[in-house]
């Protein structure tokens, strides 16, 4: 899967890195609930520095769709919130 990360560029990421990054989104949602500003930024910053770490980065140059889009690192919880749907950040 293409992973995103808005204002970075995009990685390659294996399926089997989703049980791990699935476990992070569903403490920022948790988080993001509770409005715990601080949790949340702390698994916001988990979760990208787990998709940097387990994907593989694509050229600059690439054109691939991105699958994923995940939000920068400095993004505020109102503008995360914008782009959640039912399952969080990432499907699944």
């Amino acid at each position: 899967m293409i992973v995103r990360i808005m204002g970075e560029g995009q990685v390659k990421l294996d399926d089997a890195h989703f049980t791990e990054l699935n476990r992070l989104d569903d403490e920022l949602l948790a988080e993001m609930e509770s409005n715990d500003e601080a949790g949340f930024q702390r698994t916001l910053d988990a979760l990208l520095d787990a998709v940097r770490r387990l994907g593989t980065p694509l050229p600059d140059d690439a054109l691939e769709p991105s699958e994923l889009i995940l939000p920068s690192a400095d993004a505020s919880l109102e503008e995360v919130r914008d782009m959640l749907s039912d399952d969080g950040l990432i499907p699944g």
